[in-house]
């Protein structure tokens, strides 16, 4: 599939027809009216973006860039707050998952794939610095990319806000709990967090969640890979409810 979009005026355009983009690669020093069009979209789509050299472009892509080149997401991202509406109008005990800064693409995958199988009714990522959904994760998904709606926020804090007035519980999977994961109750509306692969959760996060809680960990090592710890909690909130 074709996630690559170059030239100023078609990435203009892709950003005015609501494509799912990525990231956006702008050439360092270049000026003009159209250029500047596009920057003003930009920060006002609150989409990702960064400024390299024109080699970097060029490795990018072998057509005529004119200085702009945009990653496509190969999925389309849902609307935060009407699929949160959507799922508590047909779920008893919602299950959403939100990822604080998850950034490899793999990891993305796998989490995805096992949200899928757990019933998972919605992820949450942030529009800035989270893994971006690529052909990798697509494929270490195996395809439940396409089956799992994904939204985009501009801040998880506002997301966290919006799932507790709605009723649904916040817990998050951090080391920095007394409480093990056995301990909460998951048989009602609930969103878990999940933290970044080298920080966990930030700690603006951790202090508006309903709950924290840990795994129990036997060995040596202090912690575990983020798809798998996700996969853990994930499968709690099943055995629970299959209970």
């Amino acid at each position: 599939m074709n996630n690559q979009i170059y030239g100023i005026r078609a990435v203009l355009e892709a950003i005015d027809s609501e494509q799912p983009i990525n990231k956006i690669f702008l050439q360092k020093g270049l000026g003009g009216e159209l250029f500047r069009e596009l920057e003003t979209s930009i920060r006002k789509k609150g989409i990702s973006s960064s400024y390299v050299p024109i080699e970097k472009l060029n490795r990018l892509t072998k057509n005529n860039h004119q200085g702009v080149v945009a990653n496509i997401s190969p999925v389309q991202f849902h609307n935060f707050e009407d699929l949160v509406e959507q799922v508590l109008s047909k779920e008893k005990s919602p299950l959403f998952l939100l990822l604080d800064q998850v950034s490899d693409v793999r990891n993305f995958g796998a989490i995805i794939r096992t949200a899928e199988c757990c019933g998972v009714n919605g992820i949450i990522i942030p529009k800035t610095g989270a893994a971006p959904i690529t052909d990798d994760t697509v494929k270490t998904s195996a395809g439940a990319a396409f089956k799992v709606p994904i939204a985009k926020v501009d801040h998880l804090k506002d997301a966290i806000f919006y799932l507790q007035s709605s009723a649904i519980q916040v817990v998050a999977a951090t080391e920095k709990s007394e409480n093990d994961i056995y301990a909460v109750d998951f048989n009602t509306p609930c969103a878990i967090v999940m933290g970044a692969e080298d920080k966990g959760i930030s700690n603006s996060i951790l202090n508006l969640v309903d709950h924290k809680a840990k795994l129990p960990l036997l060995g040596e090592i202090g912690s575990l890979n983020v798809s798998v710890a996700c996969g853990v909690f994930l499968y709690e909130v099943v055995r629970q409810r299959m209970s």
